[in-house]
């Protein structure tokens, strides 16, 4: 019987059973195994993963697992450079083009109202987001761990929390967007950039009220849908300063 120590390192210990949080733990084997085979059996997904070292010796994803090894696994890394070892994908991690999975439609309008690329609809399936992601190098956000053990998918990450909310933050957080928000800039519905328009060319499709009052408007060339700055645009305003409070 083979035996290798293995030990995850920071949020990675999120995929973890109580038991095997913030240790060393063994892991038994028959036959040696691929190293990422090894981290998603024990419950993390390859996506979360950054660095992985053996023996002290930073190796890839195929690296064989064998009797004795002292496996160190680390997340992307935020403020360290390790760019003289075996990262483990072609570009960081982070990155301002997302797409997202069916469940996360609200974190979906709210990182589209900041301004970020998200690609979202109610019914990607599972093999359509993965292409997604791998074609168009977009992180892939879920909460559905089983996809991100997909061999395709190379940028990825479990969002953690259940709130819209509390998810904007910790995506804004996990790959430090807030100084690349740009707010109002999208559609929310459509993910377009914007465009103005001049008011002569919509006022028939405004309420008397809004013509009266508003004179700068922007359109979706997708879509159409017509966008100003009223009392929706003042709320969407105060909940953007209450994000950027959690800074």
């Amino acid at each position: 019987m083979n035996q290798a120590a293995i030990r995850f390192y920071a949020e990675l210990n999120d995929f973890l059973p109580e038991g095997r949080k913030h240790q060393t733990s063994t892991y038994t084997f028959l036959v040696s195994g691929s190293v990422k085979d090894v981290i998603e059996a024990l419950g993390v997904p390859h996506t979360e993963v950054d660095l992985i070292l053996a023996n002290g010796q930073s190796v890839d994803f195929s690296y064989r697992v064998r009797n004795g090894d002292r496996i160190s696994v680390y997340p992307v890394f935020e403020t360290i450079d390790i760019s003289p070892l075996e990262r483990l994908r072609p570009t960081p991690l982070r990155g301002v083009r997302f797409v997202l999975d069916t469940h996360l439609g609200k974190l979906a309008a709210y990182l589209r109202m900041l301004g970020l690329d998200v690609a979202y609809r109610r019914d990607y399936a599972d093999e359509e987001l993965a292409r997604i992601s791998l074609d168009e190098k977009r992180i892939l956000l879920t909460r559905d761990r089983g996809l991100l053990k997909r061999n395709m998918i190379v940028r990825g990450y479990f969002v953690r929390t259940t709130s819209p909310r509390e998810q904007l933050i910790e995506v804004l957080r996990r790959f430090d967007l807030f100084r690349s928000i740009c707010p109002f800039e999208r559609c929310i519905h459509c993910n377009v950039l914007l465009r103005p328009v001049p008011k002569e060319r919509v006022a028939d499709r405004l309420l008397p009220e809004t013509r009266q009052h508003y004179d700068e408007f922007r359109i979706c060339s997708e879509c159409d849908r017509i966008y100003w700055k009223g009392s929706h645009y003042r709320r969407m305003q105060r909940f953007i300063e209450a994000v950027l409070a959690r800074h």
